[in-house]
């Protein structure tokens, strides 16, 4: 499931990993709470309080009582091991499905990946 068709509240849970991953979320810190990320996004509250659920169900963010929630010792470390696990099926496996379709040679693939990854500064 691509970004835009899932859930309003995987987007949520979805936009936290990616500052987590990013480094804008550091370990230690508040996360946004429910009514933030509600108010921001112009979503439910019960929405936004389902996509965090979901992280601390992951172990990514824990709760507070009384004060919010906070990104766990360790979490950038889980966000990013989990999106390597994922990283085939979400993105390889799309591509090279298209890539049959396209009748693609290899080695074009493997050029036009080595070209991209070079543009973005993967290999440098």
């Amino acid at each position: 499931m691509d970004e835009a068709t899932a859930p309003l509240f995987q987007q949520v849970a979805d936009l936290i990993t990616d500052a987590i991953a990013d480094g804008s979320l550091p370990e230690g810190q508040r996360a946004p709470s429910t009514n933030e990320l509600a108010a921001f996004h112009n979503i439910n509250p019960a929405t936004a309080r389902k996509g965090l659920a979901i992280l601390a169900d992951q172990g990514v963010l824990a709760k507070r009582r009384g004060v919010g929630m906070f990104v766990c010792e360790g979490a950038r470390e889980k966000v990013l091991t989990m999106r390597r696990e994922a990283f085939a099926e979400t993105f390889l496996v799309p591509l090279i499905d298209e890539a049959v379709k396209l009748d693609f040679p290899r080695k074009n693939l493997h050029d036009l990946l080595d070209k991209v990854a070079e543009s973005r500064g993967l290999y440098e």
